[in-house]
């Protein structure tokens, strides 16, 4: 092989050991909510996990479990697409869920691929077998020292035509207490703002897959190019909603600046509040 043979095989495998780090580098992301947080809440710490699509990181995902546990969080929100539609597979989504139930109480909303490989009601069963609480269309007071917050879980609008009513039914009745809502979809900002929703989880958008400096996301599913909500924190009135850049690819199989994550969301509670 001549001189530049061997520089072009060298620069391909380091293109490839780069891709693969910006595939399976795992990061964790840390958000702090501060707002009308109930006062046994301060200090709470929410673990924020989306859009796995069947990816294993490490055998039986061990390297997934040991970021979970080195959170150590209150709770555990799963805001959808465990599984992926063009290879579905539930146990890689099992061999996660198996292994972090008994950290902390673990809470879960359905993403599009679930509905649409056609194998929902199975993964919601196995994951209610496993001590998941199944969230969705659904709602459940959180109790701390006396204090509540009420947490909400939609079902993906794939499944869900009547999302918009469904999500104020339920809220009503909830307008004094602090509401997390757990939905798939970012792209339903405004829709949460007009609800009052204090702290919303989503994903859906895999931190637009391609992360331009000074840009963000490059394209992500139902928001096209330059997505508005694709990771972080985004705030109106008194909504904040964290979007997950999330853990596994479906269709496009590259991550550029744009590594997997888990999010841990700490709530804070404002002084004077």
């Amino acid at each position: 092989m001549n001189k530049n043979g061997g520089k072009l095989l060298l620069a391909a495998a380091a293109a490839g050991a780069f891709l693969y780090w910006q595939d399976n580098g795992l990061t964790v992301s840390q958000q702090f909510y501060k707002g009308e947080v109930p006062e046994a809440f301060h200090g709470y710490k929410i673990l924020h996990i989306s859009d796995l699509q069947n990816k294993r990181f490490g055998k039986k995902q061990k390297n997934l479990i040991y970021r979970v546990e080195c959170t150590s969080p209150d709770m555990i929100v799963i805001t959808g697409d465990l599984i992926d539609r063009n290879r579905t597979n539930l146990d890689a989504a099992m061999e996660l869920i198996d292994a972090i139930v008994d950290l902390a109480p673990v809470y879960y909303v359905s993403g599009n691929h679930e509905h649409q490989s056609g194998c929902f009601e199975e993964l919601a069963e196995r994951l209610t077998k496993a001590g998941v609480k199944v969230m969705n269309n659904g709602k459940t007071v959180i109790e701390r020292d006396g204090d509540i917050m009420v947490l909400l879980g939609l079902t993906d609008k794939k499944a869900n035509p009547y999302y918009r009513s469904i999500l104020h039914m339920l809220c009503q009745g909830q307008e004094d207490n602090f509401k997390i809502l757990l939905s798939h979809r970012p792209e339903l900002f405004e829709e949460y703002v007009e609800e009052n929703i204090d702290l919303v989880c989503s994903g859906h958008a895999h931190g637009g897959q391609i992360r331009l400096p000074g840009l963000g996301g490059l394209f992500s599913p139902n928001q096209g190019f330059f997505p508005t909500y694709s990771a972080g924190m985004y705030q109106a009135g008194k909504t904040a909603m964290v979007v997950s850049r999330g853990l596994g690819n479906s269709v496009f199989p590259f991550r550029l600046n744009n590594r997997p994550e888990l999010v841990e969301i700490t709530l804070m509670r404002q002084s004077g509040k």
